[in-house]
């Protein structure tokens, strides 16, 4: 049995925050095991961590805050049988939010920031056409 791309992508999402949490926690871990900072000394936003730990963790929280959304619409379609709905535009949603991720990452110079937020606009404006057109079903 083959996954549909909606639930493909569903997985790819909570797959994707995982790999950031592992990243997190090990970069974290190493600090921690290094000596560098105590186990409890760590500021929740990343602040602690200028540079890639900082961006590392607002990626992840970044994440987290767009992966209930995402899920429910998905999960939606899904149990409603509708995925030919969200099945076109699943894969570019999960692109979107890779790029966003790994341009948060990268760096916050204007022009990343920029990418960013076009990466983002892609992901809230394919949400609004899938609730647009699953709630046209009602």
């Amino acid at each position: 049995m083959s996954l549909s791309p909606s639930a493909a992508v569903l997985l790819s999402l909570v797959g994707w925050s995982l790999l950031l949490v592992v990243l997190l926690a090990s970069m974290r871990g190493l600090q921690v095991l290094s000596g560098r900072k105590a186990v409890n000394a760590f500021a929740a936003d990343g602040s602690d961590v200028p540079g890639f730990g900082q961006r590392l963790t607002r990626a992840y929280a970044n994440c987290l805050e767009n992966l209930p959304a995402q899920a429910a619409v998905l999960l939606y379609a899904m149990l409603a049988g509708q995925t030919t709905i969200t099945d076109p535009l699943a894969y570019c949603l999960l692109g979107a939010r890779l790029l966003q991720s790994c341009v948060h990452m990268l760096s916050t110079s204007a022009l990343f920031v920029w990418l960013r937020f076009a990466s983002y606009l892609v992901q809230v404006l394919i949400l609004a056409w899938w609730l647009l057109r699953l709630s046209a079903l009602l």
